[in-house]
């Protein structure tokens, strides 16, 4: 277990400082400071804050709901990008599927 902490703790380290190297300090500031992502920006940095604590689950569970709040507005674009592909399309024409991502397609939300 403490292990695993450990190893987590140094993936969010070098995710949360290489960013920067792969889009620019300007470009990583501006998508995490953005008015309207501040509530995903303050839940994903206290989830990693969590994690280097040694509070791995808590951590965990802030860094996925700030995630899910600061990339859903892209769920759409990726789901149709990943349809168009050959044999990742047909996983999309699954019922289920399909109807879920048509829904936050339209709404911006799964509620």
């Amino acid at each position: 277990m403490k292990t695993a902490v450990l190893i987590l703790a140094m993936d969010m380290i070098l995710f949360v400082s290489g960013l920067p190297f792969i889009t620019g300090l300007q470009n990583t500031f501006r998508f995490f400071f953005q008015r309207q992502k501040m509530k995903g920006s303050s839940f994903f940095l206290a989830g990693i804050l969590l994690v280097l604590l040694r509070w791995p689950v808590v951590g965990m569970l802030c860094e996925s709901y700030g995630s899910y709040l600061l990339f859903k507005s892209t769920v759409p674009l990726v789901s149709e990008i990943l349809s168009k592909v050959p044999v990742l399309g047909l996983i999309f024409t699954f019922p289920g599927l399909s109807t879920i991502l048509k829904k936050f397609s339209e709404t911006g939300s799964l509620v």
